[in-house]
């Protein structure tokens, strides 16, 4: 009986569990492979004892309904940037992906379905490439990773998005109000282009577009007659002005040294309010509800799809790539494709072409 290994690493996202049940149902269909999970991405493999889950058709029963992971996840303890403590007492990054593959190959595991992001897929990139067999699914609310047309848990993102801005936008016509929603994306805007254009925003903005402000004033004094009207805004994290840079600050976090974008919305509120805008603006940041909860329909048969896919690949000795979604069609394509750039809105997309013929702004 050969040993599959599951991992789930980088941020949660819903449709992960489907992916998991789609990977231990096609593994039981086989009869040839048992297949674990390792706790909290390859933390589980790296512990001492190693911290690993069998899963079997009885664990993963039902699952794919639930939000999150039951393998839990990490943003930290990454192979490539591995944190480790000096006798100084700071800390030193160093590569233990050779030590990784070591350590699953010892355990007896056969290949790896590594479930991520593009910081995810390029962990799978270099573990195949040390002679491990690995598969990488595609796993962010951003869908900003390149090589596949969407990314499960996207959907769910933008839905939960939507609900939102709807009763933003109920609460902006009672007041006269101007509201400012900010949602996740990181460098790409796709969850919010779709929930503009969705919830029927009058300015939208992107990081791949930068803003004036200018030009986002002026659209909203057009919106206003006597002091009457009301204006709704999505704002990716990730969005900027003209000449200036996205807001944030990097995590102090051992082992997580990412850039961690969010308040441009009050940002935008502030310098709004600075120019001379006599409305009231108010602002929410949607944050983490966005990766939580039931994933839609979509998402759950998306992830599903991945899943049973992946075993395909390890079963047949497809490693070495990652599985995607491309015309309607459950395929793959190599990691070095997938990790080779990342996947932005461009301003000749047709969903930017229909924004811009319902009138709203992207404050170019």
């Amino acid at each position: 009986m050969k040993k599959l290994l599951i991992s789930t690493g980088g941020g949660d996202c819903p449709g992960l569990n489907a992916v998991i049940r789609g990977v231990v149902k096609a593994a039981k269909k086989s009869k040839q492979w048992e297949v674990w999970g390792s706790k909290e991405a390859l933390n589980g493999i790296m512990s001492d004892p190693p911290e690993l889950i069998k899963l079997t058709p009885k664990k993963t029963a039902g699952i794919h309904v639930k939000g999150g992971t039951i393998l839990k996840t990490t943003n930290r303890g990454n192979p490539l940037e591995y944190p480790v403590l000096q006798d100084d007492g700071t800390w030193k990054y160093v590569n233990i992906c050779g030590d990784v593959v070591k350590k699953i190959k010892d355990l007896g595991f056969d290949a790896l379905v590594n479930i991520g992001g593009d910081g995810s897929q390029k962990i799978s990139m270099a573990l195949n490439k040390l002679g491990l067999p690995v598969v990488g699914v595609p796993k962010t609310i951003d869908n900003d990773l390149l090589g596949t047309d969407l990314t499960f848990g996207f959907s769910t993102a933008v839905q939960i998005a939507t609900d939102s801005f709807d009763k933003l936008v109920t609460t902006a016509e009672s007041h006269h109000r101007v509201m400012i929603m900010e949602v996740m994306g990181r460098d790409a805007g796709w969850i919010a282009l779709h929930t503009a254009v969705a919830g029927g925003a009058e300015i939208c903005l992107l990081p791949e577009i930068p803003f004036d402000l200018k030009k986002i004033r002026k659209r909203i004094q057009k919106r206003y007659t006597k002091g009457r009207g009301f204006v709704n805004i999505v704002v990716a994290e990730g969005a900027k002005p003209v000449g200036g840079e996205a807001i944030g600050q990097t995590s102090g976090d051992v082992g997580d040294r990412h850039f961690k974008l969010g308040g441009v919305a009050n940002y935008l509120k502030f310098k709004l309010e600075e120019a001379g805008c006599k409305q009231q603006i108010r602002t929410t940041v949607l944050g983490h509800v966005q990766r939580g909860g039931t994933p839609v329909a979509f998402d759950r048969i998306l992830a599903t799809a991945m899943g049973v896919k992946a075993f395909e690949l390890i079963d047949q000795g497809g490693h070495g790539r990652m599985v995607s979604l491309r015309n309607n069609e459950i395929d793959s394509v190599p990691l070095e494709e997938a990790v080779g750039g990342n996947k932005f809105v461009g301003k000749d997309h047709y969903l930017v072409h229909v924004a811009r013929s319902l009138g709203i702004s992207f404050g170019d």
